[in-house]
């Protein structure tokens, strides 16, 4: 049977990798089904103008759409009518309870509506694990993908059920976690699983495998290992992304103690992936996970050109990314608060006869606080303002980081305007309506670093709850000091 009569039905089509299978089969000329909530969702993809008009059936080279939920016996059922081969590339990093158990009757579903369709074979792509480890003793996410992958091989539908690290291609989480660490931080000190070695694997590599899977032996039923020509450490492999860019080298120090929880937030602080889904990406780097065979290549082949380098899967992945975004936002973010401190200082005179001889409140903070409060949070200020800024970049939210540079702006121009109101001009009235102009941009700027993460709210709230603090003092003192203006 050729491709061009072939009927290939992909799940998880919007996602990175399905998004590239389905792709690869239209580039082959399969005829290919997709099952999505959304038909406009995949109209929206690159390849989207290759997708019919609903109620017609795709051609070679063209995509159909059956709107549904995976989780839905009935879509799934109608989804899978005539189709040849079938490719499972679902995973919902869900962190309930019964996340395994629901992973395991979504694809259990799935499974049964292939064996009652009689399709020909199953494709689907899980983990990399240690042999050595029970499967019980895996993390959650980890295990969920081993458990999906028995159903599916126990359905009855031969299945090739690839098991893969991390991918690099700039779509893959993994990848965007390590792209971020490694342009964003100097080093770290990480926790000791940073040493566990891992085989990453080039996206092209891994599409290459999946779509090669449909053409094996058609009784062939089992797991196969893929990935890249070596394994990494973790930590090797953020220095090795440094290097494959000719940036600065980076350097990593390994603490003797395993946190994914506080990492998990750490990481979510400091680049674009939300703590959530990083969560269940540390847990699979819990383990060694390296490839212990190649027996697909026997079968389909190596990719094209061989098995594709660490340093060239990095260029691949960037040659559409500005790489020295973040450079650039930080030095400028960094730059306007160091003008706002400069600015301030300047204007600041605590030894004044006149500010000595105001009256204060008993509540008035030590006069060494202050220099030491402020440093603080200008570097809290320059950070997370940085760090927003990029995050909404990266995320396409243009909108959105056009404001939040507006609002940071504000905020940096009424923190400077405050000292000079206050020590300079010696305006106390203005002075308070400005401190609590202040706290209120304070506020609102720790509102919108919230929405790009919750981490980053929570660390930028202390400016907050000092501008809140230095809107009442000011306000007391101006009180106690009704004739100073």
């Amino acid at each position: 049977m050729s491709d061009t009569t072939r009927l290939a039905l992909v799940t998880g089509a919007t996602g990175y990798i399905g998004g590239n299978v389905a792709q690869e089969l239209l580039d082959r000329g399969w005829r290919v089904r997709l099952l999505s909530r959304s038909a406009d969702k995949v109209r929206d993809l690159p390849w989207g103008d290759r997708v019919v008009a609903d109620g017609q059936e795709a051609g070679p080279g063209q995509a159909e759409v059956v709107e549904g939920d995976a989780s839905d016996a009935k879509d799934i059922a109608r989804a899978m009518e005539n189709v040849d081969a079938a490719w499972y590339l679902l995973h919902s990093m869900g962190d309930s309870e019964d996340f395994v158990e629901e992973e395991k009757s979504m694809a259990d579903t799935f499974a049964t509506a292939a064996h009652n369709a009689g399709v020909n074979r199953i494709i689907y792509l899980g983990g990399l694990h240690p042999a050595d480890t029970a499967t019980e003793d895996l993390s959650d996410h980890l295990r969920s993908r081993v458990e999906v992958g028995k159903v599916l091989m126990d359905s009855g539908v031969p299945t090739a059920a690839l098991q893969t690290g991390v991918v690099i291609g700039d779509g893959s989480s993994s990848f965007i976690m390590i792209r971020h660490l490694a342009e964003r931080l100097p080093g770290a000190i990480a926790p000791q699983w940073v040493r566990n070695r891992i085989q990453p694997i080039a996206v092209a590599d891994v599409v290459h495998y999946l779509v090669g899977a449909a053409d094996l032996p058609a009784d062939m039923n089992r797991t196969f290992d893929v990935g890249g020509p070596e394994p990494l450490e973790y930590a090797d492999m953020l220095k090795e992304y440094a290097s494959a860019l000719n940036k600065i080298p980076r350097f990593m120090l390994t603490a003797p103690v395993t946190t994914p929880e506080l990492a998990a937030y750490w990481i979510g602080l400091v680049t674009p992936v939300k703590s959530n889904l990083v969560r269940p990406l540390i847990g699979s780097l819990q383990h060694d996970t390296v490839v212990r065979e190649r027996d697909l290549d026997d079968y389909v082949g190596p990719p094209p050109g061989g098995h594709t380098s660490f340093h060239d899967a990095v260029r691949a992945a960037v040659k559409n990314l500005d790489t020295s975004r973040w450079n650039k936002i930080f030095w400028a973010t960094t730059a306007g608060v160091a003008a706002t401190a400069v600015v301030g200082s300047l204007a600041t005179k605590p030894n004044s006869t006149w500010y000595k001889t105001l009256k204060k409140p008993a509540f008035q903070p030590p006069s060494w606080l202050f220099p030491v409060a402020w440093t603080a949070l200008y570097a809290d200020i320059a950070a997370i303002g940085s760090l927003s800024i990029a995050d909404l970049g990266e995320q396409g939210r243009t909108k959105e980081q056009r404001a939040y540079v507006a609002a940071l702006a504000t905020n940096l121009v009424l923190n400077a305007g405050w000292s000079i109101l206050f020590f300079d001009r010696k305006q106390l009235g203005p002075a308070a309506v400005e401190s609590i102009a202040l706290a209120a941009s304070t506020a609102d700027l720790v509102r919108r670093s919230g929405k790009v993460s919750m981490e980053k709210g929570v660390v930028l709230a202390p400016y907050a709850g000092w501008t809140a603090f230095a809107a009442v003092l000011t306000g007391t003192i101006r009180a106690l000091n009704p004739r100073r203006d």
